[in-house]
């Protein structure tokens, strides 16, 4: 469904300041696969996001979505079928547009039809936002003329989540979409996100801090360090594995512990 082959990614080459944020990374999902990743900052996680979703084009490498070479297609193109939300509750939706027409300027986007940009939104589409809405039990169906920017930060990052989804993406990228959020609404997003990505058994990479979502979540966990992927586990190893047993792993294959504060803190305080 996704196969990434040997990507690489250098910033400000021939600078002072040049990085090297992707090295040869390679990644193969197939449909369905829900996987997860942690890994020390600067591993490249965020710029593995950028590299799928078209934010730059990669130095060397493909990228493959669906049987379709996507390397160099552009990120608007991309957005077609591809959903992403950000740590920032504030990314991701227009403060000053009200909820129903930041659903709908979703909706459109996802259409891949040659004129949706020009499209209407019908009656009927506008009740099935409506119907959307309400499942996410925050009271936003009885909002949508309200301008997005008077939503709480937990309320926005939901209404993303429903963006990224109101057209059943073939990838949905989550970077740390809960990180920001109080500890009991990003419970309630994270349970959503569960949710919605199980139904609609949608193919998902989902960058956490938290080791023991890591674990917990999806059926894949995958380490990165240094811009590669260093460890990646499934199936009985993966539901054998401990968060102790998963820093160990990082430490042998990466050579170093784990230097991530709030990675550390959340394996001793479970948040």
């Amino acid at each position: 469904m996704l196969q990434i082959d040997e990507i690489s990614k250098t910033f400000n080459i021939g600078t002072v300041n040049e990085k090297t944020a992707l090295h040869h990374l390679s990644l193969a999902l197939q449909d369905g696969d829900f996987a997860t990743i942690v890994g020390s900052n600067g591993a490249g996680k965020s710029t593995l996001f950028n590299a799928i979703a078209g934010s730059f084009y990669v130095d060397e490498g493909s990228i493959i979505l669906d049987g379709k070479d996507i390397t160099f297609v552009k990120e608007h193109v991309r957005s077609h079928s591809i959903g992403r939300l950000f740590q920032d509750p504030l990314m991701g939706t227009a403060p000053h547009m009200t909820i129903e027409e930041n659903l709908s300027v979703a909706y459109l986007r996802a259409n891949t039809g040659r004129h949706a940009y020009f499209s209407r939104i019908s009656k009927k589409e506008k009740e099935y936002f409506r119907e959307q809405l309400e499942l996410l039990g925050m009271g936003l169906e009885n909002r949508m003329s309200n301008p997005v920017g008077l939503l709480s930060g937990g309320q926005r990052q939901t209404l993303t989540l429903l963006m990224a989804t109101i057209v059943t993406p073939r990838l949905l990228l989550l970077d740390e979409h809960t990180a920001a959020l109080d500890p009991a609404t990003a419970a309630k997003v994270l349970a959503l996100t569960k949710k919605i990505v199980e139904e609609r058994s949608i193919t998902c990479l989902m960058v956490t801090h938290n080791m023991n979502q890591a674990l917990e979540l999806g059926n894949r966990t995958l380490m990165m360090d240094r811009g590669s992927i260093v460890l990646d586990i499934s199936g009985q190893e993966r539901e054998n594995m401990t968060v102790e047993d998963l820093l160990g792993e990082f430490e042998k294959r990466a050579g170093s512990s784990l230097d991530n504060d709030r990675i550390l803190l959340s394996t001793k305080e479970g948040v």
